[in-house]
């Protein structure tokens, strides 16, 4: 038996309404967003919600996954991906708008990181009150093989669409990407 078929069946046993028909059920915690809505839905908002649950639940899988073979959080995983692509390291703010959370979440995560030796700080000589902060060695190390399981991961969530299908599934959400990016604009 697949783990994608036990975990549809824990999820039926503990729900007392029969799924809708051609919707699956959740893994887990993750609520299906789709189940929200009916048929007669816009196609828009159907999509919109698919999106969201198919993120949700890969992101809930690579969470359990940093948890269970590294003793991390996907957040300082993330912080440690953004340092790894800038070796010279990133100021605070920078490090606060990359990541999208608020200044107060990356500094407790600086402080995590900075405390087991896997990040450092340092003060910017130009800006005293400008912080940088680097991937140690150590954290480099450490990094480098929660990314190679980190891929290995994904590829394998993803595993169920083809090489081509994969394509062309990023080529039309790039495609809604850009009309999102010229449609935004100030």
């Amino acid at each position: 038996m697949t783990k994608s078929s036990n975990l549809r069946k824990t999820a039926a046993a503990t729900d007392t309404k029969p799924p809708r028909k051609g919707v699956a059920q959740p893994a887990e915690n993750v609520v299906d967003l789709e189940m929200s809505t009916g048929a007669d839905s816009h196609m828009g908002l159907r999509l919109w919600l698919r999106m969201l649950t198919t993120t949700n639940l890969v992101q809930a899988e690579l969470r359990k996954r940093l948890r269970n073979e590294f003793d991390t959080t996907l957040p300082r995983f993330d912080l440690m991906a953004q340092l790894e692509r800038h070796p010279e390291g990133l100021k605070m703010t920078e490090l606060s708008r990359r990541l999208m959370v608020t200044g107060g979440n990356v500094t407790g995560i600086t402080d995590q990181l900075e405390k087991e030796g896997l990040v450092s700080r340092d003060t910017d000589p130009n800006d005293r009150r400008s912080i940088s902060v680097c991937l140690t060695p150590a954290g480099r190390k450490a990094f480098d093989k929660m990314a190679v399981a980190h891929e290995q991961w994904v590829v394998e969530l993803f595993g169920g669409l083809s090489l081509d299908e994969k394509s062309r599934t990023h080529q039309r959400l790039g495609k809604l990407k850009q009309h999102l990016l010229d449609s935004l604009k100030d």
